[in-house]
């Protein structure tokens, strides 16, 4: 619509004062919304559930702009879009909360009991859970609030008892003793995502088994678990123990004979090619316990205290290693001892306590039926990976996949349903189903990641069926970071193609079982010298302070502009606040316009009334829409970013609007007018083009421009125009202008300063039709009687000629590019004297080296580009 009268916006943009009230006028007027009845194609995208317990990171950031950016362009396109958001439980991490809440009382989770514990973290989760939800809004997420799930919710709740009922009945989950990572102070076993692992300073002890030519010599940096041992292994091949296997020796302190097995698994040329097996305290250990017929001896409790009988029960693990060592010393066991030994050693992620590999009796989904579903969705292109070198690492774990632990010995989570009556009976329940009277439910709750793992169909209501699966299921994308490719991502796939296989009553067709079509992989989030973010290294960024600061468009762009698929992300601050300038840019550039009257068309814009400048504008737009489109569908978010802004920047307000000041200011007023359409036009598919990025900023911008109630609801830009010859003549233009804007700057000029010129040459070309522009934007006056010229270039084909007597002092000039030049040359002389000679260039540092080179190119593009200047210099 056009505009009788023009809009002025303030003079500058503030984030602070836009994002909040139009975050709420979209909300309330339901542009989130999805309608599992539309017609519409379906476009659905389920949000990677953040922690209940947490807020709003970096990493959280990155994703959800990546999603945002997508989820609004599909809605500009006319798709029935559903970006469902939600919550996870976060079993470990909330528990610990409200136990360390509960500590500050003088409390234990004991002294409540289970239910009444359960009781106050759901109280806790009402009062203090969810502050990632009002984050979310602020970076802009245009999620279906309407739809917000929990993954305790009673509807996913009922979908993890379907599913574990379903997995149970199929033989699928059972309960074994299995070596777990194990956490002394939780008390719990932990899910590989949730151990931290970093290079910790221990000891390397070298003991020896046995007595003179039967003796052998194991190292290990737990020493205390020796007491454990159950055999010595070697590799088959190994030479040096050919006659030991089949044998036993004595191991020191306990009086016990354990034997030499031979194993694939031990690496000779590691160490004295010899290992201790520990099969109840060492997960590789285990499996060849396994292998072996071996007996697991566990020698730690759940406290990580030693209980086996002896001097050293009832010593932490910590207080027996060295007991164990001095022990051992003083038998005359200890080779060697080598300290402090760098070795890597797992931590609970939420305590930072030592994780102990211990063997225990827990639950298990056993894994080879569904990997292999999983594996197979892939290779057969029912799911494509993005990009496609993920596709390796994907088929490395699932082809490869341990079964699950899915047991937590918490209480805060999904119980169990299992329960267990007299006479070893058990029986697993269902959600519409009562356990006997008086049976006892399994006290364990499952793995966290197990009903993350439902969350693409358990968001949508299965296991019933309802509007919203038939609709959206599969969903079409899934955004995320390749760091949890195979914990979450590949589980998502085991138990969706399991839950709505083809058998069932959730058959459906082997296309439609996936859980999603495509997983765009983006990176980690790192600083600007690509090193991880760490407290400790006090590099992190808090994204909702970049909000604060700089706006969430800027914070969202500066994210997204980094994002290429499956590469880490480097940001900095300095960029961020680069990003706030293009805001700035472009609240500057929409505000001129408006300002002169710029307005968008009503009906298609009139081509025979189109000035080479806008022709060329309307060209590169198209353009830039074409690339933009095949970027997007590339899931190339920072490509999009950077064509975006050099277009918006470089081309529209640097050179359109510099361009347009023309006719704008002409006694033309039909050239005038079309300029004002054009301009509005412009800028009316800039900003939609933008708007999936930078979603307040562009909202604001675009509803002043058009007068609409909002760019999130308008269609998605389709401009195709095409005028090869009006890009040829402008960027002839634009090579002219940027070739004498160089020179005036290498005379000592002023950009503002004006100063007489001729442009000899320029008749009869096509850029003569541009002369008037060509002399605004470079500040030339025409020349007039007296005029002697005193500096010239020639540049495309046009020979401008400078008067610049009494603008500058030409001797001063000279003198000042002289001395420039000896010192040019100096540092030429300097770097090339160091690259002669052999011994420099032969001892160096290869990169002192290569900066010497570049001190030397540099020095003589320095030499050549003065020496031309003193040349025109007349």
């Amino acid at each position: 619509m056009s505009r009788a009268e023009p809009i002025e916006l303030p003079s500058q943009y503030a984030p602070a004062e836009v994002e909040g009230p139009r975050y709420q006028r979209w909300e309330k007027a339901g542009y989130f919304t999805a309608d599992a009845r539309s017609d519409a194609p379906a476009f659905c995208i389920v949000i990677p559930p953040p922690n209940v317990t947490g807020s709003l990171h970096i990493g959280h950031a990155l994703d959800h702009t990546l999603i945002d950016a997508q989820v609004r362009r599909r809605r500009m396109q006319g798709f029935n879009t559903l970006w469902v958001p939600g919550m996870d439980h976060a079993g470990i991490a909330t528990q610990n909360v409200v136990e360390r809440e509960l500590a500050r009382e003088g409390l234990s989770r004991h002294d409540l009991g289970r239910e009444a514990f359960v009781e106050r973290v759901w109280q806790w989760k009402a009062e203090s859970g969810g502050k990632i939800l009002g984050q979310m809004r602020r970076i802009g997420d245009s999620v279906d609030w309407s739809r917000e799930r929990f993954t305790m919710d009673e509807g996913l709740s009922r979908a993890v008892q379907t599913i574990f009922k379903q997995l149970f009945d199929d033989g699928l989950i059972y309960r074994a003793e299995r070596i777990i990572n194990w956490c002394p102070r939780c008390l719990t076993a932990l899910s590989d995502i949730e151990v931290e692992h970093s290079d910790d300073e221990g000891e390397l002890v070298s003991i020896r088994y046995g007595e003179g030519e039967d003796s052998i010599v194991v190292a290990t940096t737990r020493a205390e678990t020796m007491l454990g041992d159950t055999a010595v292994a070697v590799h088959p091949d190994d030479e040096r123990y050919t006659h030991l296997v089949g044998k036993t020796v004595e191991l020191p302190l306990t009086g016990r004979r354990i034997p030499v097995v031979a194993d694939d698994h031990v690496d000779p040329a590691f160490g004295t090619g010899a290992v201790k097996v520990t099969p109840a305290h060492d997960p590789n250990d285990f499996e060849i316990g396994r292998r072996h017929d071996l007996p697991g001896i566990t020698i730690l409790d759940e406290h990580g205290v030693v209980t086996a009988h002896g001097p050293f029960q009832g010593l932490d693990r910590f207080e027996a290693r060295p007991a164990v060592v001095a022990a051992l010393r003083e038998d005359g066991r200890i080779v060697a001892e080598k300290r402090p030994y760098l070795h890597s050693v797992g931590h609970c992620s939420r305590c930072g306590t030592t994780v102990e590999p211990r063997q225990s009796l827990q639950w298990f989904v056993r894994v080879g039926p569904l990997a292999q579903a999983a594996g197979d969705a892939v290779r057969d292109g029912r799911v494509r990976l993005h990009p496609p070198e993920m596709n390796a690492r994907y088929f490395g774990w699932v082809d490869d996949m341990h079964d699950w632990c899915i047991s937590r010995q918490l209480w805060w989570g999904h119980r169990i349903p299992v329960f267990y009556g007299p006479n070893d009976q058990v029986v697993c329940v269902g959600p519409d189903e009562q356990a006997p009277a008086g049976w006892r439910q399994d006290p364990d709750v499952l793995d966290t990641w197990f009903s993350s793992a439902l969350w693409p169909f358990s968001t949508l209501g299965w296991p019933e069926d309802t509007p919203d699966l038939r609709t959206f299921y599969p969903t079409s994308v899934l955004v995320t970071g390749y760091d949890i490719l195979f914990f979450w991502v590949a589980r998502m796939m085991m138990f969706g193609l399991y839950a709505m296989r083809e058998a069932g009553p959730d058959a459906r067709e082997p296309d439609d079982a996936v859980p999603f079509r495509v997983v765009s992989l983006h990176g980690l989030v790192r600083d600007q010298f690509g090193k991880k973010m760490s407290k400790s290294r006090g590099n992190t960024v808090d994204p909702l302070d970049w909000v604060d600061r700089f706006g969430a468009d800027a914070t969202r762009f500066t994210l997204a502009r980094g994002a290429n698929p499956g590469s880490d992300i480097a940001i900095s601050e300095e960029w961020a606040a680069g990003s706030r300038n293009f805001c700035n840019k472009l609240w500057n550039a929409v505000r001129f316009a408006l300002l002169n009257g710029a307005h968008v068309p009503a009906v298609a814009l009139d081509a025979a009334a189109l000035s080479v400048p806008d022709r060329w504008i309307l060209s590169r737009l198209s353009a830039v829409n074409a690339e933009v489109d095949e970027l997007f569908e590339a899931f190339e978010f920072g490509k999009v970013c950077d064509v975006l802004y050099h277009f918006a920047w470089d081309e529209v307000c640097d050179w359109y609007l510099e361009l347009a000041k023309v006719p704008l200011a002409s006694g033309d007023q039909q050239a005038a007018e079309t300029t004002r359409l054009v301009l509005g036009f412009v800028l009316d598919q800039l900003m939609r083009l933008l708007h999936p990025v930078m979603p307040f900023v562009t909202d604001e911008l675009w509803t002043a421009l058009t007068g609409e109630d909002s760019v999130m609801v308008a269609l998605w830009p389709a401009h195709a125009f095409t005028d090869a010859q009006a890009e040829a003549e402008i960027s002839s233009v634009m090579r002219l202008v940027t070739e004498i804007r160089r020179f005036r700057s290498d005379q000592g000029l002023r950009p503002g300063q004006r100063v007489a010129a001729r442009l000899a040459g320029i008749e009869g070309t096509p850029l003569a039709a541009h002369e008037e522009q060509i002399r605004a934007l470079l500040r030339l006056n025409p020349s007039a009687d007296g005029f002697t010229p005193s500096a010239s270039l020639e540049v495309e084909g046009i020979t401008a000629e400078l008067d610049v007597a009494g603008v500058i002092d030409v001797a001063a000039e000279r003198r000042r590019m002289e001395k420039d030049l000896a010192a040019a040359r100096s540092d030429a002389e300097q770097a090339a004297r160091k690259l002669g000679n052999a011994e420099f260039t032969a001892k160096a540092p290869a990169a002192v080296v290569d900066k010497t080179r570049q001190r030397l190119e540099a020095a003589s593009a320095d030499i050549a580009r003065i020496e031309q200047r003193l040349a025109l210099l007349c």
